[in-house]
């Protein structure tokens, strides 16, 4: 079960000044992603700011639009609809399960959206949904079905597609594997409180590393107690991954998130995926592992023009 980059992400082109624009938000834990497209959802303008997550919802929602209406004067043009990528389920009347930025539940973001830009169509989906609606359009799903596309950022999640579509679920809430018991005591923790970005962050403050994550990652490199730690971690994610494909039988595993970057933790992760599985899937690196949700959030907004009203 071999590791490739699949694909490079598009390139912004020349903003041309006339023509419809899409807007695509991406709303992150740690950091938002904003970008204006035209109408076949190629990037014109995009821009990156943190969430500052523990000052609230708030201030995290009117800056990111603030950026929105700032990036859409620069580029020019009619705004015909907009593309969400939240953390989360999305209701009509708030979110659920996103825990990681106070008040966050409590949001509308369409209306938001649409009080404050002005723009007629709003489309929001859960974040890793939106990315992986890019990989199933734009990646390294275009051709493999059915797909996994696991998160590994702020948080971990994962999001199913078959037959060219994303898997959302009951709910809405298909794919949640942050919360997933891990360990063997009773009652357990969440999956995500033992591996996602903010939790080995936490594990490399435990073990005085500087560099968060990646230092970890780094310093893991080498045997002993550092590496040790670190792979008992991806043991217990690989475990709920290996659960995932045994249920789903998927062609191909596509990795997105800041913390795909580490070759250690995708080796490590692919290795004991391969070790237990009958059918090892094909596990790649998104071309696009910071950038999916935004792309998908975009295509979210193409999406929506076209969709009959």
């Amino acid at each position: 079960m071999n590791v490739r980059l699949a694909g490079q992400a598009a390139q912004p082109v020349a903003p041309t000044g006339t023509g419809p624009l899409l807007l695509g938000i991406d709303f992150g834990g740690t950091k938002m992603a904003v970008g204006v497209a035209d109408r076949q959802g190629r990037l014109l303008a995009r821009e990156r700011v943190l969430t500052y997550a523990e000052q609230g919802a708030p201030q995290a929602l009117d800056r990111a639009l603030e950026l929105a209406a700032k990036l859409v004067a620069q580029v020019g043009g009619p705004l015909t609809a907009a593309g969400i990528a939240s953390p989360g389920v999305v209701r009509p009347d708030g979110i659920d399960l996103a825990p990681n930025v106070p008040g966050w539940d409590r949001l509308r973001l369409a209306e938001a959206v649409r009080k404050r830009l002005d723009v007629p169509a709003v489309a929001v989906d859960n974040d890793l949904n939106a990315a992986a609606l890019a990989e199933l359009r734009l990646g390294a799903l275009r051709d493999a079905d059915p797909g996994l596309v696991v998160g590994l950022g702020t948080g971990v999640a994962a999001a199913v597609t078959v037959r060219g579509e994303v898997l959302s679920g009951h709910h809405g809430a298909a794919g949640e594997i942050g919360y997933a018991v891990a360990g063997a005591a009773r009652p357990g923790v969440m999956l995500e409180a033992t591996f996602s970005g903010r939790a080995l962050d936490q594990l490399a403050e435990e073990l005085v590393l500087p560099g968060g994550a990646a230092g970890l990652a780094v310093r893991a490199g080498q045997p002993g107690g550092i590496r040790d730690a670190l792979l008992a971690r991806v043991d217990e994610l690989a475990r709920h991954l290996v659960t995932c494909c045994l249920l789903v039988d998927p062609q191909r595993v596509v990795l997105v998130g800041g913390v795909t970057g580490s070759d250690l933790i995708r080796g490590m992760l692919v290795e004991r995926m391969a070790e237990v599985l009958p059918y090892p899937p094909e596990v790649v690196r998104s071309g696009f592992p910071d950038d999916a949700a935004l792309l998908g959030a975009v295509i979210l907004a193409r999406e929506a023009v076209s969709a009959p009203h």
